[in-house]
């Protein structure tokens, strides 16, 4: 059994993000890239499951959409454990073309049976990649999933909904949009694994012919916090006056 995870490839969390050309595009100018803490997770609880004597799963890949900046990354990922890589050399304009180009190659597969996708990336929070592949792809997919573990020819999988926890039993083939809680901690590749992942294969494939469905108008930076506050323990008054009428939070 083959698990597939979708690898996004996106700024590290301390990036301190700028824009240029008035505003309407990203400026990478010396940003350090990393593996989206979403899929990271994923990845690692693919691992988890390959090495699991008790499971059939005997393959872990990755794939992701885009430009040749990405390889570090993905071989961060062969680093972790996967065995192979394939990267769609094309910089998608929006979720659907990522969507697009994953399912088109995915399609090719002589035999597809778990795919897993991180429920957002962490630049753009779209959270609706994984959904539009499993579509394309005409697999069932479970979103939230925070529980994973394969039973014969089926999964049971646990997922977050609003006062609790649901469980489910799926057939496959089926995606599984992960979210935190799916594996406890993102696994740091060993030195003998960045050694093994330079021999490792990264299969480079041309994209398919789409066009994107969104058009990035502008980005806006948020405004400046106001200056704090200091109130006098006393005056509960002026706390509660503030708290309606500028905080509007009561």
């Amino acid at each position: 059994m083959k698990i597939i995870v979708c690898l996004g490839n996106v700024p590290d969390t301390t990036t301190k993000v700028k824009f240029v050309e008035d505003n309407t595009k990203f400026d990478a100018a010396g940003v350090q890239w990393v593996i989206n803490p979403w899929d990271e997770l994923a990845l690692t609880r693919a691992m988890e499951l390959k090495e699991d004597s008790g499971n059939s799963v005997d393959k872990v890949s990755v794939i992701t959409v885009g430009g040749k900046n990405t390889e570090p990354t993905i071989r961060k990922a062969l680093a972790i454990g996967a065995d192979d890589a394939v990267r769609i050399d094309l910089n998608p304009e929006d979720s659907y073309v990522a969507a697009y180009q994953m399912a088109a190659y995915l399609k090719n597969e002589q035999e597809l049976h778990i795919v897993f996708a991180g429920t957002e990336s962490s630049d753009y929070n779209g959270a609706a990649t994984g959904g539009m592949l499993a579509e394309l792809l005409s697999v069932p997919s479970i979103s939230s999933v925070s529980g994973f573990e394969l039973e014969g020819d089926k999964v049971r999988i646990s997922r977050d909904i609003d006062g609790g926890t649901e469980h489910l039993l799926v057939d496959i083939p089926m995606l599984a949009i992960v979210h935190k809680g799916i594996a406890k901690e993102p696994r740091i590749p060993a030195m003998r694994g960045i050694m093994m992942a330079r021999k490792k294969p990264l299969n480079v494939v041309p994209p398919s012919d789409v066009e994107a469905l969104t058009e990035i108008v502008g980005f806006e930076l948020p405004g400046s916090k106001p200056p704090c506050k200091m109130i006098d323990v006393d005056n509960a008054k002026e706390l509660i006056d503030l708290l309606q009428n500028e905080a509007k939070v009561l």
